[in-house]
């Protein structure tokens, strides 16, 4: 099974995401790709198996995962300080993959209804759904 991470700027959720998963689902590949190299560096050393930084990257990456985590705005143009071009949030936004998205509120986005919680209770809640999504299949 074939997970993607995606962040930006200094990849912390990045990392919390990617520690998170590999604990809960050990047999996924999780392949960390970050809008800079910083955040794909981060999420290597937490324990991605394949990372890669950049716009096509995140386009080719998304197209075949079967679960895609990372904060909202990777499905929003010029969300994270400008990381996230057009391309990387249409590509994200139109793969088949579920895509369970933490609330952050430096990506220009307001979920309303949401609890503000901690990132880590965030990334956990994340990779909660993720795992149970994919226990369905």
């Amino acid at each position: 099974m074939k997970i993607v991470v995606i962040d930006g700027q200094g990849g912390r959720l990045g990392r919390l995401l990617i520690e998170r998963v590999k604990a809960r689902l050990p047999q996924a590949q999780v392949y960390a790709l970050g809008t800079n190299s910083v955040a794909t560096a981060a999420m290597l050393k937490a324990g991605a198996d394949f990372g890669a930084t950049g716009e096509n990257p995140v386009v080719r990456g998304v197209a075949d995962a079967d679960g895609v985590l990372g904060p909202v705005g990777i499905v929003v143009a010029d969300a994270i300080l400008g990381e996230v071009t057009p391309a990387m949030a249409k590509a994200v936004g139109s793969c088949r993959a579920k895509k369970f998205l933490v609330p952050m509120n430096s990506c220009g986005v307001v979920v309303a209804g949401v609890e503000e919680l901690p990132m880590p209770d965030y990334a956990a809640r994340a990779v909660d759904c993720l795992a149970e999504e994919l226990g369905k299949r």
